[in-house]
């Protein structure tokens, strides 16, 4: 394989890493103006009419945070917490962006976090009476950032291979 075969993957690693340090940080960030989001979701909702099993979650919980917000602020620092959790975590993936090779324990890592987002959501969606659809809503995270992550990890795997063989060659 060449060099140049070597910077494709490279470049391929990199934007895997990139699209899951953004979604890790628009995760985090929108964690933060929870009951302003849910604001604006309860308005276009009453806006369009909407009459359906999502439109009246999204009703409760934004009554269920507005009301918890006004009586009970502190409570919303566990929701500040969790932002931060994503902020730092993103901050993590900064190493295989850097040493693709050397850090593909983080790619792993994400892998395994992603996994384990299933029996998270069944498991503590039906504790907390999270809907039914809402927990496959929020699997989608694990599916799609696995999905990105494996084939990260794939990648560079391949990258390393390939480029212990042309160091092979060069220095036979």
């Amino acid at each position: 394989m060449s060099s140049n075969r070597i910077e494709q993957l490279r470049t391929q690693i990199r934007l895997r890493i990139v699209l899951i340090i953004a979604g890790l940080v628009f995760s985090g960030v929108t964690a933060f103006p929870i009951e302003w989001e849910l604001q604006i979701a309860d308005s276009w909702i009453s806006e369009y009419g909407w009459d359906n099993l999502f439109s009246h979650w999204i009703e409760d919980a934004y009554r269920g945070v507005q009301k918890t917000n006004s009586e009970y602020p502190f409570i919303a620092y566990g929701s500040d917490w969790l932002g931060f959790a994503h902020l730092v975590i993103a901050i993590v993936f900064i190493g295989p962006l850097r040493d693709p090779i050397r850090n593909r324990w983080v790619v792993e890592f994400g892998i395994i976090a992603c996994v384990l987002i299933f029996p998270f959501a069944f498991l503590a969606g039906y504790v907390r009476e999270i809907p039914i659809f809402w927990r496959f809503i929020d699997c989608t995270f694990g599916v799609v950032g696995g999905a990105i992550l494996f084939d990260c990890n794939q990648k560079i795997k391949l990258w390393e291979s390939e480029f212990n063989a042309l160091l092979t060659s060069l220095y036979k």
